[in-house]
């Protein structure tokens, strides 16, 4: 005996699903629940069950169906646009390494950076002083952590001001080659502040961060690494 589908389709109430509408609701529901944002593939298996197993004699409007094809072609935009700008910033991150790296072999300021000693130069090292100063101390430290030197430098007008040393030990003998480290102590009106020194390295190598946050890091003499955005001078 045949049996009628239509029939039995047209007898069952709007308000009950089929086995495989109801799959789908569900699916579409724990996606929801979940936070997760629903992927190409997995809106596109919703719409054609969706369209697969709608009711004959109640289908589909065709508001509702040109809504959903616009939220489709609207993922679509949105996914390529995503692919655009992840390649986008990966040209960019490319660019400015390629930038950074033309500072390789060049001096740069390094903030409490290290004071290289050679035998024929010694390395300077600026600080701010936006009161100015009534005196400053200048201390130099070995590799070691040891005080060689100290000076007594006099009053300074207000902005930048170049910390010289002349490379001598307070036992008045010539300081070795090696790695130095400067601190100021600043004494403005009745105030003692250690602001930080600036001091000049060569660049030896640039590398990104570890994090992947597009940080850009540079290898400077001593082994000191510092991030290229507190980088406030260039020389030659």
């Amino acid at each position: 005996m045949a049996v009628d589908t239509t029939s039995s389709l047209s007898s069952v109430p709007s308000n009950v699903l089929t086995s495989a509408q109801y799959k789908a609701q569900q699916d579409a529901a724990k996606a929801s629940s979940s936070g997760a944002t629903m992927g190409q593939s997995a809106f596109l298996k919703l719409f054609t069950t969706q369209l697969t197993n709608q009711d004959p004699t109640d289908p589909v409007k065709n508001e509702a169906f040109v809504a959903q094809l616009a939220q489709f072609s609207q993922l679509e935009a949105t996914t390529a646009m995503k692919t655009s700008m992840e390649s986008m910033v990966s040209t960019m991150s490319g660019d400015r390494m390629l930038g950074a790296a033309s500072l390789i072999g060049k001096t740069v300021s390094v903030p409490d950076g290290p004071v290289t000693v050679t035998d024929t130069t010694v390395a300077q090292g600026v600080i701010n002083l936006p009161s100015g100063a009534d005196g400053i101390r200048l201390q130099v430290f070995n590799d070691k952590g040891v005080l060689v030197r100290s000076q007594i430098i006099g009053a300074q007008p207000v902005g930048d001001f170049t910390l010289a040393w002349d490379g001598m030990t307070d036992g008045g003998a010539t300081a070795p080659n090696g790695t130095y480290r400067y601190v100021a102590t600043v004494n403005s009106a009745g105030k003692t502040t250690t602001p930080t020194v600036n001091t000049f390295a060569t660049v030896r190598s640039v590398a990104s961060s570890a994090t992947g946050d597009g940080t850009l890091l540079l290898e400077v003499d001593g082994g000191k690494t510092v991030n290229l955005a507190d980088v406030k001078r260039v020389g030659s």
